[in-house]
């Protein structure tokens, strides 16, 4: 789990903060693509299920090259990530 700039998610009828994206590699055919399962959450205790925003992200092309042959693949991919969701990791 990295944490995040904060941005607001509207959340059961308010809007909270998400501080944390949290991202899981659910698939990876170690040839051309990854998918990962990320989740925004307000701080790191929610991690029991209180999640503000979840879903999928599908890597390929340039950017699975870059993710399989870097030394730090998983700060690669949360980058990545973010970067797709428009977040800012800190």
């Amino acid at each position: 789990m990295k944490q995040i700039q904060p941005v607001g998610i509207w959340f059961n009828g308010a809007i909270v903060n998400a501080n944390y994206l949290n991202l899981i590699s659910t698939s990876d055919n170690l040839v051309s693509s990854a998918t990962f399962y990320y989740v925004l959450y307000a701080n790191e205790m929610d991690m029991q299920g209180n999640a503000l925003a979840s879903g999928q992200l599908t890597m390929d092309g340039f950017d699975y090259e870059a993710y399989s042959s870097s030394p730090d693949s998983n700060g690669y991919a949360y980058t990545w990530a973010a970067g797709k969701l428009n977040l800012t990791l800190i």
